[in-house]
């Protein structure tokens, strides 16, 4: 694996300048051994404003500089959607260590090229999925795979909101798909997290709906589906992940485990909050809080107890030690294949076995909801 610049730690060039670039530059004053050293976005002002909000020494609104700078050891992927693949290979053919935020491409095909590219290159491709790093929900994955519920039999993760910060989420030749390519993946993700490599997913039946936004996208902002996972012994989980871009009043994230034995339940965000009441309305309460007037919960800590700084110590310490992270390329694909089934058991109105493989031609996964095919 290719090392870095020891002074100063690992150089962090930011591909992106939006919301979550904000989130990542501010998790990243938490991390010990890294520094952002180059921004870039295609809105030349946006970018300057960004580096010096954050103290960034260069900016650029071009992206392939940032991802191929001298001054950069590891690009962190905050584009859109169906960039990722290009910026993944431009960044590890010029030997950089790569972060990708999710979902980690379009294609099956993209996801094998941006593998095997890090792999040739010697470079760490990690997979920025931050449920896997949350504190709270850490701790009951950790209960589970200490046997304090018995063994599993069923897992729900549950995220809603008003919609996405960005115009180009409601674009699906961009974004891919709508809140199940948005959202979904993050319970795809954490459910293999939870359960661990002897579990495998062998089949999934989903249902998605434009309830609310049909006249800003071709896509879903609405989901749900079921994932069932199956280990050599023949045990079977459930795992139920619920999406929507139709929940007013701020975001609402929430897990459930359960076993023979016991369970757990938690939720990301009111549980750290507190209880607000405000005439007048204040600045900031919470991720996709419409407003601040009367009753609201304002959370401490936001982005510390939503992992990300939890995250990228993680992803840091690889690059700096040499090894690979807990969160690779490889999951990134697994959680891009069972979310294109998703799409295509939306699309049949019927279960799909895993592993499963698009049919060809297949641009965008939402093509497989929309567009249905054997």
């Amino acid at each position: 694996m290719a090392g870095c610049r020891e002074f100063g730690g690992v150089r962090i060039g930011l591909l992106g300048a939006g919301f979550v670039a904000g989130v990542h530059a501010e998790a990243l004053r938490e991390v010990h051994g890294a520094h952002v050293t180059a921004v870039f976005s295609r809105n030349a002002a946006r970018a300057q404003a960004f580096a010096a909000a954050h103290g960034v020494p260069r900016w650029s609104d071009d992206w392939k500089a940032v991802a191929t700078g001298s001054d950069v050891d590891l690009v962190l992927v905050l584009l859109p959607n169906f960039m990722h693949a290009e910026a993944t290979l431009a960044a590890a053919g010029a030997g950089k260590h790569v972060l990708v935020e999710k979902p980690l491409c379009l294609t099956l095909a993209e996801a094998d090229a941006m593998i095997d590219a890090c792999r040739r290159a010697g470079v760490m491709l990690g997979y920025a999925e931050q449920l896997c790093f949350t504190p709270k929900y850490e701790r009951v994955r950790q209960l589970a795979a200490a046997g304090a519920f018995g063994r599993l039999h069923f897992l729900r993760q549950s995220e809603k909101h008003s919609g996405p910060h960005t115009d180009w989420f409601w674009d699906v030749t961009r974004s891919g798909g709508g809140v199940l390519m948005d959202m979904g993946c993050h319970a795809f993700g954490w459910f293999r997290w939870v359960l661990g490599p002897t579990w495998r997913p062998v089949e999934v039946t989903c249902r998605c709906e434009t309830a609310v936004h049909s006249g800003r996208t071709a896509g879903e902002d609405q989901s749900i589906a079921a994932v069932v996972f199956e280990n050599d012994q023949g045990w079977r989980v459930t795992a139920l992940a619920e999406n929507a871009w139709t929940r007013l009043g701020g975001m609402d994230d929430r897990i459930e485990v359960a076993g023979t034995r016991g369970g757990a339940s938690a939720d990301l965000f009111q549980g750290g909050s507190a209880q607000i009441y405000s005439e007048d309305g204040y600045e900031y309460a919470l991720e996709k809080a419409g407003g601040t007037r009367g009753w609201s919960f304002a959370l401490a800590e936001e982005v510390h107890q939503q992992g990300y700084p939890h995250e990228l110590q993680h992803f840091i310490d690889c690059v700096r030690e040499g090894r690979p992270p807990c969160v690779g390329g490889e999951d990134g694909r697994a959680v891009l294949e069972l979310t294109l089934a998703a799409y295509a058991s939306a699309g049949r109105g019927a279960t799909v076995h895993l592993p499963y493989t698009p049919p060809e031609g297949t641009r965008v996964p939402v093509e497989l909801w929309r567009n249905p095919r054997p």
